[in-house]
């Protein structure tokens, strides 16, 4: 044998070997590099000595022996910054960083139904565990804009003055904007009990704990929890776990809009959601721009709001209705001009109306439904625009009825809409625990309008 043929017989058989210790090393699961605990302010931590993508989970063993999750939410140079999804007690310097997994699934299924869990998809009524059918990514997968159905049907919310005046189509997302106490959970139990969708998810974000239960005791109640699903983060949680939230109660609705149900996601509220955000985002150094807001905030919005709305098959949707905390009735919070900008239409409740005994408190003049005209009929068009016109002519003349200085005869408008006003007021209010199906809706407006003359909106 020659010298050239023995070279290569032997890098033969080292190619060989190779090729057989790369199968070992591929079946194998992987090593695990660990890395240690550097640094933590507030809850923002550092890692170091330990590589990972931004989202990867991780558990950080503490003083007591538990093990406290956390996820990547950044990274600068070597050091990994992480932000924990529960307790923190019991952390200290140097300690053991172990990943957890990569990339961030939950479990969802129709086990769900009737349930209330955490952001974590953990139990929180005591009923024992939860049957669950597949896992999906928390934040969700992106539909081609141009492969979605567009918005034909309406859908029935069970609430006279949403149906007749602000119709919501089947795959729309709405704003309701209030401040505090003019009863926005109210409206939204009213919502989840009445409704024609076929499942409806509750995500309560950042409310307090005493709010959570008595959302689902006492607005939602026991029909009502039965084809529902509650996802609640209330505000003793970590700003992550309260993110985690929000993402798990789209998931689980976009579980359901893929098996061809109807949804309604209800998310109370988009404003939390976003403070949570912030309070990510200034932990881990990002620079407020906006009223205290960080950048990240305002692409996190739009990234949550767009998995809402329409599938790509034949049948199922989501129909979502976000929150929006507006802080002392403030129409110009950065979050509410945002949310406007991103959502198909707002619902705005008035705390005047609220402070008058008017429930459900919506003010018709600022509120709107930028997909009623391909939803509705022209009659229940022009129906609706015409209520709406009496009802703001009688709300800009409203001070100077209210104190004797307008004289009955003056302009034949005023004069109808103050004769009108009593009618009004019926239609918008509602009984919390009566349901107005759409049809009835439309009808108690023609009926009302009935009465109106026709010179009246010359």
């Amino acid at each position: 044998m020659t010298a050239v043929e023995l070279a290569t017989g032997r890098a033969s058989r080292w190619a060989e070997h190779l090729r057989v210790a790369r199968e070992r090393i591929g079946a194998q699961r992987g090593f695990v590099v660990e890395g240690v605990l550097s640094r933590m302010v507030g809850l923002a931590m550092e890692a170091t000595g330990v590589e990972a993508p931004v989202g990867t989970l991780f558990l950080v063993e503490t003083a007591d022996g538990r093990r406290a999750e956390a996820e990547v939410v950044g990274f600068a140079g070597d050091r990994l910054f992480l932000m924990p999804t529960g307790e923190t007690r019991g952390l200290r310097p140097g300690a053991r960083v172990v990943p957890a997994r990569h990339g961030l699934e939950v479990a969802v299924g129709r086990g769900m139904l009737g349930r209330v869990v955490d952001g974590a998809g953990r139990p929180l009524d005591g009923l024992g565990r939860v049957e669950y059918e597949t896992r999906v990514p928390l934040g969700g997968t992106p539909i081609n804009p141009l492969a979605r159905r567009l918005i034909r049907a309406p859908l029935d919310v069970g609430v006279r003055s949403i149906n007749g005046l602000f119709t919501v189509g089947r795959g729309q997302r709405i704003g309701l904007f209030a401040g505090s106490g003019v009863g926005k959970s109210v409206l939204l139990g009213m919502m989840t009990r009445f409704t024609t969708a076929d499942v409806v998810v509750v995500g309560l974000i950042g409310e307090r704990g005493r709010e959570v239960g008595e959302f689902v005791t006492e607005i939602l109640g026991s029909d009502g929890l039965r084809r529902a699903v509650v996802v609640a983060a209330p505000a003793d949680h970590p700003p992550l776990m309260r993110l985690h939230a929000a993402w798990l109660a789209t998931a689980v609705a976009e579980h359901f809009r893929d098996q061809g149900c109807e949804v309604l996601l209800l998310m109370d509220s988009l404003t939390r959601f976003a403070q949570a955000q912030r309070e990510i985002a200034l932990a881990v150094g990002e620079p407020p721009v906006t009223k205290g807001y960080p950048p990240s905030v305002f692409a996190r919005l739009p990234h949550l709001v767009e998995r809402a709305g329409n599938g790509t098959t034949a049948r199922g949707s989501i129909t979502a209705f976000y929150t929006v905390l507006v802080e002392g009735d403030d129409q110009a919070d950065p979050i509410a001009d945002a949310s406007r900008a991103i959502l198909d239409g707002h619902i705005v409740l008035s705390r005047a109306l609220a402070e008058a005994g008017i429930y459900p408190a919506i003010d018709v003049e600022a509120s709107i439904s930028r997909v009623m005209q391909q939803i509705t009929t022209a009659e229940h068009l022009r129906l609706a625009q015409r209520l709406r016109q009496l009802y703001s002519q009688y709300q800009r003349n409203r001070d100077l009825i209210a104190v004797g200085a307008y004289k009955k005869g003056t302009d034949a408008r005023i004069d109808t809409a103050i004769d009108a006003w009593p009618g009004v007021l019926r239609y918008l209010e509602q009984n919390m625990q009566a349901k107005v199906s759409l049809e009835q809706g439309l009808a108690d407006l023609a009926q009302l309008l009935a009465a109106v003359p026709e010179t009246a909106f010359a």
